[in-house]
């Protein structure tokens, strides 16, 4: 689509989207007549086989953590809803957990989006929805209610719709270079105990290095470090903890080193002669699998060890990239690489994006993305929300949602407009979101009686690690 000249005419084109699909209409929650076991399963083909059992035993443990985990079947809900007709790059799995804090490549520690496994082209309501019906169902499973669940939503729109509306005077270039520091959120805060929660969220993230993390994850033999076994979550491809089958690919490979090398030699070209430069101050120390997050447990995921002359160390994580659940229900284009496809909406996305962010193709062809793992990460802990942190919270991720949709789409003179100044998005999302919650509460039920009759195998990470145990 191409813009018209001036920016009235841009936002009259919002306005008018609205005549084919009234702000109402987003209170519809789509077509949620379907198997969210059948979904689920479909979602799980091509992980490691030993690991789906660990996948539906983290989703298993509440409502919220079923959501996180079933991305899929919301797009799949979202497919049969109205939208705007603005379709841009899109974060895909926009959930209120995949919001935090990490660390710019200037150290700066800024708020913002952390995850793209599921980025694509799509219509930037689907992420608004996935962000509400998130907030209304981690408030209702934390005892809060619904009248504070329907004001958190209200809060997490308005913010949106405020911002956007900012946005939409910035000029491009204005916009690629907006951070949502942690500083200018401390500066922003209202009050002094949001102010030292800040603060405190600064200090637990500057302890959170690769220099502080080594010792928690590895140890050092004979001149060599050498990362620790903690299955089912961490341990070596070829080693006696291996969850890999002996039909798998990667076990004919023999060891790491060689399933690594292809990974590292596809991956470097991706990343430019500076970026290659640096790394080749580093050397490969050991590498091992890790199983990381809700519904990515089962993809296949690697942390490589590196330490430079000075023993300093640096962990890169390599993760494989399959089908967005976007692109399953919402045609476009977009890269056919699908770990430049995470790769190129995330830097689209995000304000600062980590220098080591690069994409690659491991042995059998598979598509993976890289990024440094754990560098100044931090997020939310939910269960330690009052409800003034909860509004505060969701407000911030509407100001950061609405930044990376404007940064990414370049339209948000045309979303401005479509929004408007009132309270009608505000409403339909606040409907929407509790409609939505209701509905996941249901396939949470059948989730459950699906694990509950052996429809489904679940296992829980303490009855997996038991597995281990000499």
């Amino acid at each position: 689509m191409t813009p018209p000249d001036s920016l009235a005419e841009r936002r009259a084109l919002g306005r008018n989207a609205r005549k084919n699909t009234p702000r109402s209409a987003h209170a519809d929650i789509g077509n949620v007549h379907r198997d969210p076991v059948r979904l689920l399963r479909e979602s799980s083909r091509g992980r490691v086989e030993t690991l789906v059992p660990l996948r539906y035993g983290r989703m298993l443990a509440s409502p919220f953590t079923f959501y996180r985990g079933s991305a899929i079947i919301q797009a799949h809900d979202l497919a049969a809803t109205a939208n705007s007709g603005f379709h841009f790059q899109i974060c895909g799995d926009c959930h209120l957990m995949n919001f935090g804090g990490f660390a710019t490549p200037e150290r700066a520690l800024v708020f913002d989006i952390n995850d793209f496994d599921e980025t694509a082209v799509g219509p930037w309501e689907w992420d608004l929805k996935r962000l509400v019906a998130s907030l209304y169902i981690a408030v209702r499973h934390l005892g809060h209610g619904d009248r504070m669940a329907d004001e958190v939503v209200a809060l997490a729109v308005q913010s949106y719709q405020h911002w956007t509306s900012v946005y939409s005077q910035m000029s491009p270039l204005e916009l690629w270079c907006e951070l949502i520091t942690f500083a200018r959120l401390e500066e922003l805060s209202p009050t002094a105990d949001a102010r030292q929660r800040i603060r405190n969220g600064i200090a637990k993230a500057s302890r959170r290095t690769h220099e502080t993390i080594l010792p928690k994850l590895a140890n050092r033999r004979e001149g060599i470090w050498q990362i620790r076994d903690v299955p089912p979550t961490v341990f070596h491809v070829h080693g006696k903890n291996t969850l890999f089958t002996h039909k798998d690919d990667w076990i004919g490979l023999g060891d790491w080193r060689t399933l690594m090398k292809p990974i590292y030699d596809n991956y470097l070209k991706s990343l430019g002669t500076v970026r290659r430069t640096l790394l080749d101050h580093f050397t490969m120390q050991d590498m091992a699998f890790k199983v990381v997050g809700v519904g990515s447990v089962g993809t296949r995921c690697l942390i490589l060890l590196m330490v430079d002359q000075h023993e300093k160390p640096l962990f890169i994580q390599f993760k494989e990239a399959s089908t967005s659940v976007v692109s399953r229900y919402f045609k476009a284009h977009g890269p056919k690489h699908q770990g430049q496809r995470v790769v190129d909406g995330q830097q689209l996305m995000q304000g600062a994006s980590d220098p080591f962010l690069g994409w690659t193709s491991g042995p059998f062809g598979r598509a993976i993305y890289g990024r440094q793992l754990r560098d100044m990460k931090i997020s939310a802990t939910l269960e330690l929300f009052a409800k003034e942190t909860f509004g505060q919270y969701a407000g911030m991720c509407g100001w950061v949602l609405a930044r990376a949709h404007a940064k990414a789409g370049g339209v948000a003179t045309e979303v401005d407009g479509y929004l408007g100044n009132g309270d009608q998005m505000i409403e339909a999302l606040v409907l929407y979101s509790r409609a939505y919650a209701d509905q996941v509460e249901k396939d949470y039920e059948v989730f459950r009686n699906a694990c509950r009759s052996g429809r489904l195998d679940a296992r829980t990470d303490a009855d997996m690690a038991a597995d281990f145990v000499a």
